[in-house]
């Protein structure tokens, strides 16, 4: 009996000393979604997102639509044009912005108007060096149209 203990202890013990794949942990600030006018079928979601370890966003979804998208504005030719993106690279420790005229997210196939002073429910989907995925729930305050960056109401956030 002492014996199986005192092997078990060990097992234990080598088992502790393994080293683990951590989870990045994704800190997000500053979140929000523009305002929609009546009719208006897609809006943005814009934050600051930064993570302790290389992760990537992989997408999002939204209680709000079934069809959320990652998208980057760019140009292209001096036209300015945005695009659907598979990924977003968050680099260990660096603050990356989704703004506008930048990465974003776009909620499409709305139903109903997107107001000011409302809220809304986001999931980030991301994944971390390792291969591992978790979400982050973001909860966004809807700001009006003409907001700029930097009229920023602090918000919710995920872990």
């Amino acid at each position: 009996m002492k014996r199986t203990i005192v092997s078990s202890l060990f097992s234990l013990a080598a088992m502790l000393s393994l080293p683990t794949l951590a989870q990045a942990e994704v800190t997000v600030s500053d979140p929000w979604v523009r305002a929609t006018v009546p009719g208006q079928q897609a809006t943005g979601a814009f934050m600051v997102l930064q993570s302790t370890d290389n992760a990537q966003l992989l997408g999002a979804s939204s209680s709000l639509s079934k069809q959320v998208e990652v998208h980057e504005m760019a140009m292209e030719n001096d036209v300015m044009r945005m695009r659907q993106v598979e990924k977003i690279e968050l680099p260990a420790g660096k603050a990356v912005e989704l703004k506008p005229g930048g990465y974003h997210i776009m909620i499409l196939g709305l139903d109903k108007q997107v107001e000011t002073g409302s809220s809304v429910d986001i999931t980030l989907h991301i994944q971390n060096a390792a291969g591992q995925k978790e979400e982050v729930n973001v909860t966004a305050p809807v700001r009006a149209l003409n907001s700029k960056p930097g009229q920023a109401h602090k918000g919710g956030h995920g872990h």
